[in-house]
């Protein structure tokens, strides 16, 4: 069964295959465990914070009899889809698979320790109305506090070969906003003067994410505020867009907004 949002203090059922589609954040209170991760282990003890997509790529867990944690799954897209396209969760999350553990300050673990627990007290307020912007304005606090915690972390470059090369020209490229036209991967790999398929393998290695999901999370920003101006109508923005049809338009929008470009629209009007 999916779930939006999963509050636990079991470390070994922290890569249940049922979280495959959430992003997983443990915060680690006492003791010391471990876990293997894109072929590396890792260990963990006291104030580290573990951050990883799709939690079900873990393996090998083991924990020492003292090993006392609290974690939050929560529904990856609809993470994704709370932050602007051009910000530092991108470069943050490349980074973050390369190596999924930060170590925090007293400060730190206490703060994103009192973002998990509002989060685990709200999360089953299911009967409120506006319970998805209040579950979404929770998780963007708590993800805030892991970019603070994030950004001083000493290095946070993946390498200094080629591979991060690409990455980085990739990145450049869609912070543009060049993905309100262009949406197609050969275009991008034509620019950075690769064949698709190793641009494409590239970024899977690299980030553990598909290329065609980092072109989704600049172009959706761009496709809400089009969306958002009502002066345009639906028939202009798929134009302005370079969607070949308003019927693939609509296609796009119900598969990344969950909603039709009417119904999206309409959902924005009080109630």
């Amino acid at each position: 069964m999916k779930v939006d949002y999963l509050y636990s203090t079991d470390f070994h059922g922290m890569n249940a295959h049922e979280l495959s589609h959430t992003c997983m954040h443990l915060l680690c209170l006492a003791g010391e465990g471990s876990f293997v991760f894109n072929e590396h282990c890792y260990h963990i003890a006291k104030n580290d914070l573990v951050v990883i997509p799709m939690p079900h790529r873990i393996s090998n867990l083991a924990a020492h009899d003292d090993l006392q944690v609290e974690w939050l799954a929560a529904d990856y897209k609809f993470l994704q889809n709370l932050l602007p396209s051009n910000n530092y969760s991108i470069g943050g999350s490349i980074s973050l698979n390369q190596d999924p553990v930060i170590k925090l300050s007293d400060e730190q673990a206490r703060h994103l320790h009192d973002d998990l627990l509002r989060l685990r007290d709200r999360m089953n307020d299911r009967h409120l109305q506006f319970y998805r912007e209040l579950m979404g304005s929770l998780c963007l606090t708590m993800m805030y506090d892991i970019f603070e915690a994030h950004a001083q972390r000493k290095s946070t470059d993946l390498h200094t070969d080629r591979t991060a090369y690409i990455v980085k020209q990739l990145m450049a490229l869609l912070a543009t906003g060049i993905s309100r036209t262009e949406r197609d991967v050969s275009y991008y790999a034509e620019r950075l003067n690769v064949s698709p398929k190793y641009l494409s393998a590239t970024i899977k290695r690299v980030t553990g994410h598909s290329i065609t999901s980092y072109i989704n999370r600049y172009t959706i920003p761009i496709l809400k505020d089009y969306l958002n101006d009502e002066r345009l109508s639906l028939t202009q923005i798929a134009d302005q867009m370079n969607f070949s049809s308003l019927s693939y338009f609509s296609r796009y929008c119900t598969k990344h907004l969950g909603l039709s470009p009417s119904e999206y629209r309409l959902s924005l009007q009080p109630k």
